[in-house]
């Protein structure tokens, strides 16, 4: 059983930064490709960055390129998610996931994390 922890929420102004963990405290997450999803209230739950489970592929949603980057320590079971030049768009429930598969499709992550939340001061 994968069980995922995330941390590193907060409030934030706009044009800073925060790093977002991901931890397992069941198996480990080194044969899971991983993602990050947000959700914002009233909107639906949408892919952020994803990462395949030896970190070699990376992929990001349009409005986080160059803002966001996503990293792994499979040595430490962990996942991050570096985001700088944080918008008032980025405000969400920030979730992490993990799935067999490098997508982005929430219908293909098997696990998740409770949500950490972000919030973006203009």
């Amino acid at each position: 059983q994968v069980q995922l922890v995330e941390s590193g929420g907060g409030l934030v102004q706009a044009g800073g930064s925060l790093r977002l963990s991901c931890a397992s405290s069941g198996r480990t997450l080194s044969s899971y490709s991983m993602g990050w999803f947000r959700q914002a209230p009233g909107q639906e739950r949408e892919f952020v960055a994803g990462i395949s489970w030896n970190g070699g592929r990376t992929a990001y949603r349009d409005s986080v390129k160059g803002r966001f980057t996503i990293s792994r320590d499979n040595a430490k079971n962990t996942v991050d998610l570096q985001m700088d030049s944080l918008k008032a768009e980025d405000t969400a429930v920030y979730y992490c996931a993990a799935s067999s598969l490098l997508s982005r499709r929430l219908q293909d992550f098997d696990y998740w994390g409770q949500g950490t939340q972000v919030t973006v001061s203009s």
